[in-house]
């Protein structure tokens, strides 16, 4: 049972396995079927079918994604996009009110900003750090408060012990989205959010070679979730569960070096010449470096810098560089670049990316798990 496991790493590997094996299997089989026997069930929601989510590819991931965040409960979806809006979804009715964070993804901003007015609900920003102004955002109609743990893309860091705290003084759900982290460096459940969102796209699938997403947390409301998004049909095929199954087992030994790494050159760029501002929280530097450090157990293969020069010194530094790839998306064992104005946040306006402070010349790094010394070396020739 998984619960008799401590660490992350043996959870990775042997939480929520099946017992026996499957005819022995030592991996998981893909069952690539449509739908089942029906056996009996009584609800709508419980009978066995790939909609539903419920297949025993899903079965198996849903129970390790839980006991890695030490949660009840946990569910997969076809993206991280669906599980952020299903989950929003459910937590939020017409005629409901919303606090979020101001600096968020792309995907996400434009969702709350361009799609809540068609369903009624209604939202504030709220800015990480000025708790006291939360309270003055409230509104009897109020339903959550949504952050994400490290913001994407300047790595900024939340008070989230105050999140948490202002959410139960206030009786509201609290979301966070934790796919910068991973499991392996923070667990929201343990600090009291009632539900974690990832793009398993990301660090948690790790290959760069199937999209997905999971909601993990507080057991009545994974089920809330379930249950709409049976109705929405945001569901993962159980091929992409195989692949994310497999990719999860190895996220511990690939975080590790990301984390390393990640400082290092993050390091290295600070000390640069020709950069004029490094985001990482893993620097001194970083104005929520203290925090960071309180919160998490590493942090993250993300960073995202500034070089003198504006937008064609970024280009070209892209450009110049010949181990990372240009490419949108993160988390992947390759080191990808990428400027947000034009990809993860090219659907925001101009105006809203600067009032956030994302510049048009801002390049996000996603480190892999090459060598750390050739990865300098590599920047250092095309700075």
């Amino acid at each position: 049972m998984s619960q008799n496991y401590k660490q992350i790493e043996t959870k990775l590997i042997h939480s929520g396995e099946p017992e026996p094996r499957i005819q022995g299997a030592v991996s998981m089989p893909v069952f690539q079927s449509a739908n089942f026997v029906y056996g009996g069930e009584e609800r709508y929601h419980d009978i066995k079918y790939i909609r539903l989510n419920n297949t025993p590819n899903h079965a198996v991931l849903h129970q390790k994604l839980a006991a890695l965040e030490n949660a009840d409960a946990a569910l997969v979806t076809s993206s991280g996009m669906a599980a952020i809006t299903t989950a929003l979804l459910t937590v939020l009715s017409s005629g409901d009110h919303v606090l979020v964070q101001d600096c968020l993804y792309g995907g996400t901003h434009d969702f709350v900003t361009k799609d809540f007015a068609d369903f009624g609900i209604t939202y504030d920003f709220i800015d990480r750090d000025d708790v006291d102004a939360w309270k003055n955002k409230l509104r009897p109609n109020t339903k959550a408060i949504y952050v994400e743990s490290m913001t994407n893309p300047l790595l900024q860091v939340a008070d989230l012990q105050s999140v948490v705290r202002f959410a139960k003084e206030n009786d509201l759900i609290s979301l966070i989205d934790n796919t910068f982290p991973s499991p392996y460096n923070f667990r929201p459940a343990e600090w009291g959010f009632d539900v974690s969102l990832h793009s398993c796209t990301k660090y948690l699938n790790g290959h760069s070679d199937i999209v997905a997403g999971a909601a993990i947390g507080r057991g009545e409301l994974i089920e809330k979730i379930t249950h709409k998004l049976n109705h929405l049909g945001g569901t993962l095929d159980p091929h992409a569960c195989f692949l994310l199954h497999r990719g999860m087992k190895t996220l511990a030994v690939r975080m590790k070096h990301q984390n390393e790494s990640t400082l290092k050159i993050a390091q290295f760029l600070e000390s640069h010449p020709a950069v004029s501002a490094v985001n990482y929280p893993g620097l001194e530097s970083h104005p929520r470096h203290q925090r960071a450090r309180e919160l998490f157990d590493g942090f993250s293969g993300m960073l995202s810098f500034e070089i003198k020069g504006g937008i064609e010194a970024a280009q070209r530094f892209m450009d110049r560089t010949t181990l990372p790839i240009n490419a949108p998306s993160l988390g992947g064992v390759e080191t990808l670049l990428t400027r947000p104005a034009t990809t993860s946040h090219s659907g925001m306006s101009a105006e809203d990316r600067a009032e956030l402070g994302i510049t048009d010349s801002l390049i996000r790094v996603s480190v892999g798990i090459e060598s750390t010394e050739e990865l300098i070396e590599d920047f250092e020739r095309a700075l």
